[in-house]
């Protein structure tokens, strides 16, 4: 309803800053049009938002407003709660466990039926990850030793942003002092973590707005490939590879499509370890690298 999405609006705005009219309809699910008229809405409501003109133009809140602190409701605080849960579940992070007990306490919502056991991602390196939390809390630089995605390895100077899970795994996002720019890095390369007495040379924003930036200007090569797949693979395909269905057979087979990173190996990977239970049926080159990466294996096993 139109009251709900100009709170919403409103939120987010003076969560996320400036944003294009059009990253604003994308979000909400709505035409440019719409967006345009809740602006005057939320004008005529006394909400004072700006209009900022050109290409990094949008609109935004004026940095003197502020929300009445009481404006969350029991569902919002029962959401609190489950996120928190979620991040004590993946962290074991004590700061996080007492909020979780100052807001139980304090709000006493209800259950809102979810339940985010993230518990499994503590089985990376709980101390690396500590370190960095603090390194990123005290804004200091960090060194360490890492190995990329070609077996190079070389030690980098950067200042952390922040700690991040995606992609089944924990990466620090950092501000590189060589590059002067914004990276990722995975944090199971890393090795020999030191945390400088060196503070941060430039104030950061936030890594939500970083990371929006950066896939706007995403360099990355991207193939489009086509799976055949046996009724038994689907599933796995479109969890790992968020891959679609485009056609189905017959026989029960299906005819997959996912998008790849040309130069990550997470993929190839996923789809050797299917087997014979997937077929690439497009590109030739991606057909040539999985026929490449095979032989290799097998040569491997033909020694024995």
């Amino acid at each position: 309803m139109k009251a709900e999405r100009l709170y919403a609006i409103t939120v987010y705005l003076l969560n996320h800053g400036r944003t294009s009219a059009s990253e604003l309809a994308r979000h909400f699910e709505v035409s440019l049009r719409t967006i345009q008229r809740d602006m005057d809405s939320l004008c005529l409501a006394g909400i004072p938002v700006i209009a900022v003109n050109g290409a990094a133009g949008g609109y935004e809140i004026s940095d003197r407003f502020t929300m009445d602190k009481d404006f969350a409701t029991s569902d919002d605080y029962s959401h609190i709660l489950t996120a928190l849960r979620g991040l004590v579940s993946a962290t074991g992070d004590q700061g996080a466990k007492q909020t979780l007990e100052k807001i139980a306490h304090a709000s006493a919502p209800g259950d809102n039926g979810i339940i985010l056991d993230f518990s499994v991602l503590q089985e990376g390196d709980q101390v690396t990850l500590q370190r960095l939390q603090t390194a990123v809390l005290e804004k200091h630089a960090v060194e360490f030793t890492y190995t990329n995605n070609d077996g190079e390895t070389r030690t980098h100077n950067v200042e952390p942003v922040a700690v991040i899970y995606r992609w089944y795994a924990w990466y620090l996002l950092a501000y590189s002092r060589v590059k002067k720019d914004y990276r990722t890095y995975k944090i199971v390369r890393m090795s020999d973590l030191m945390i400088t007495d060196r503070s941060f040379e430039k104030e950061h924003e936030s890594a939500d707005v970083i990371l929006r930036k950066s896939h706007k200007t995403d360099s990355r090569q991207y193939t489009e490939i086509l799976i055949r797949c046996r009724g038994a693979a689907r599933a796995r395909v479109r969890e790992y590879l968020k891959g679609t269905i485009t056609r189905e057979y017959a026989d029960g087979d299906a005819l997959m499509k996912a998008t790849v990173v040309d130069n990550e190996q997470f993929w190839i990977g996923t789809l050797l370890s299917l087997g014979d239970d997937v077929e690439v049926v497009a590109p030739e080159e991606v057909r040539r690298r999985l026929l490449d990466c095979a032989e290799k294996i097998v040569s491997l096993y033909k020694k024995i």
